[in-house]
């Protein structure tokens, strides 16, 4: 996909903002799950090549999930690093507050063979595996995690994590399903820990102005058709008031799938699947994007265009560019994602304090139930080199992560320390990281009982700083933006109603092809993909709809075919 450097960076940024401790995932009449956080130190570590767990085991037989080594140990990596990476004074990459903590409670010295920034990283971790001159701790994309375990670089980490992931760690690593851990295991083998993340919080939402849909005394849609019918209005009937013919139906820019006035929720209504490996009527697995849904959603798109509802310009703009027409009260409906109110949608309720603006689940055009898309949400993966001592201590790590962010022994104090606080984000020092998939669903979910019993006893410190952000702005108390924000994100009806309901009713639709990039894919995808955005701007912006069935026709010819059959390779041998 095209453009996501911005979308991830305010994915991240709400993550980081709102995830809770993991006690407010469970239900607190169950056991614990998490790991203890002050566990006794291990036995001290034999130095005869010993496994980890004889030279790990506790002497009192406890937990070993955060068991310190004594003596201590050191381990070698390798890390992507960019301008959000910020450090408070006096730490550095080498010296922060994560590695200062890593030797504290874990006796772990972390040093890194190299840094690097963006692409470069890339470049670099290519030839580190081209040339074998390897850390021990790898962190890889699925292309090279599949490359390292072919020529057979890497430790089997299938008894580590047995032993010592917590079941905290178990259980993050499996909330989004099985996909995660699968796309890490190559013929029954663990060979990396994938750092997870959510693919709830990519589910398409409709976002309307709903200040908008009272003045024109319209109803919320429930069919395509009216989706269709509300843009026509927005665009014809003078919504703002201005007497001028100056507003459009549908937001819309040039990176078509990129989350923000994208086309991705309008398709989905038409059980149009784009950029996604979905299976067909035989149990086959075919590209979403060459599909004849794809041709009709193209069409009623082009239709839009046609009658001026969609910006003439939005070809040329960029999720930015189309935010701020967004901020200037010209635009009345969007197909996005969770976090659009707090950009760009934060900068209209800016401008115009009345503008009030809803998330609605997607609809159908037709009978048929509307199945939104999700994406495979695990982009990282992190391996241990063959012959490595002690391959545990990167499962350790993982288990201190995620029960610092989530655990039930974390408080905001830690989490403040380690995550979010002082104004820097923090978490990005620690290298190894897992994400929790459900904690924004189960925290709109405490958020909103509280706010029905008026009761926040129960919440956890994020969940109560959530709910006074939600409650200040219901109450009128604040007329902050950022609160309103916060109330379209998660209050009452706010953009996690929708996902709660998507997952509530099992609607949302995974890609079926989560494995590393086949063969053709990295020869032919990146043109396959770029033929596929030019077609479908010109397609939307006027060219013949037959352009449609050339592109189909072309993209089979120039690579499609063999990654489809690669695709279904993959399918009956994972």
């Amino acid at each position: 996909m095209r453009n996501t450097a911005h979308r991830t960076t305010v994915w991240l940024f709400i993550i980081a903002l709102v995830l809770v401790t993991a006690c407010s995932a469970k239900d607190s009449n169950e056991p614990s799950s998490a790991g203890s956080a002050n566990p006794p130190a291990s036995t001290e570590a034999s130095g005869d090549g010993e496994s980890a767990s004889e030279s790990n085991a506790n002497s009192d037989g406890s937990e070993p999930y955060l068991a310190k080594y004594d003596p201590p140990i050191e381990i070698t990596t390798v890390r992507a690093i960019d301008d959000t990476v910020k450090f408070m004074e006096g730490q550095t990459i080498d010296n922060n507050l994560w590695t200062e903590l890593l030797q504290e409670r874990l006796g772990i010295n972390m040093k890194y063979d190299w840094v690097g920034n963006g692409d470069q990283f890339e470049q670099k971790m290519n030839v580190s595996i081209a040339s074998g001159a390897l850390p021990q701790f790898i962190p890889v994309n699925a292309k090279q995690l599949q490359q390292l375990q072919e020529a057979g670089e890497l430790e089997d980490l299938t008894a580590a994590y047995e032993q010592y992931a917590s079941p905290f760690l178990k259980e993050i690593l499996t909330q989004d399903g099985p996909a995660s851990l699968a796309a890490a295991t190559f013929d029954g083998k663990l060979m990396a820990i994938p750092n997870t993340n959510s693919s709830m919080d990519t589910s398409p939402i409709l976002w309307i102005r709903q200040d908008w849909l009272d003045k024109l005394g319209l109803q919320p849609p429930r069919t395509m058709a009216d989706v269709l019918a509300i843009s026509e209005a927005f665009t014809t009937r003078d919504p703002d008031g201005n007497g001028k013919a100056d507003t459009y139906g549908l937001a819309l820019n040039k990176d078509l799938y990129n989350g923000f006035a994208d086309t991705v929720g309008f398709m989905n209504g038409y059980h149009a699947y784009p950029g996604q490996w979905i299976k067909d009527d035989d149990g086959t697995i075919v590209y979403g994007s060459i599909q004849p849904e794809m041709r009709t959603a193209l069409a009623a798109l082009q239709e839009l265009y046609k009658k001026g509802q969609i910006d003439r310009e939005f070809g040329v703009k960029d999720g930015g560019k189309e935010g701020e027409l967004l901020a200037a009260g010209k635009i009345g409906m969007e197909y996005g994602l969770m976090w659009n109110p707090l950009w760009p949608i934060i900068d209209s309720k800016k401008n115009e304090p009345d503008a009030q603006w809803q998330a609605f689940p997607l609809v159908s055009v037709d009978d048929r139930p509307v199945t939104p898309q999700v994406s495979f949400a695990t982009h990282q993966y992190f391996a241990v080199k063959k012959g490595s001592a002690n391959p545990e201590a990167l499962v350790k790590m993982i288990n201190l992560f995620v029960e610092i962010g989530w655990g039930e022994t974390s408080t905001l104090e830690l989490y403040n320390a380690y995550f979010t606080g002082d104004g820097f984000e923090k978490f990005k020092l620690m290298p190894f990281q897992a994400w929790p998939a459900r904690n924004n669903v189960d925290l709109y979910q405490h958020v909103a009982a509280a706010v029905d019993s008026n009761d926040p006893s129960q919440l956890n410190p994020q969940e109560k700083d959530i709910f006074d952000k939600v409650m200040a702005y219901a109450n009128g108390s604040s007329t902050d933006p950022e609160h309103w924000a916060y109330a379209q994100v998660f209050g009452k009806e706010s953009a996690y109603t929708v996902i709660d309901q998507y997952v509530t009713s099992n609607s949302l639709k995974m890609t079926e092809f989560y494995g590393s990039p086949t063969p053709t894919m990295v020869e032919k995808e990146s043109n396959l993909k770029n033929r596929e955005f030019e077609t479908f701007t010109k397609i939307i912006m006027g060219d013949p709809i037959e352009s449609f069935d050339k592109f189909v026709a072309e993209w089979k010819k120039l690579g499609g075919d063999a990654i489809t059959e690669e695709v279904n390779d993959w399918a009956k041998n994972k």
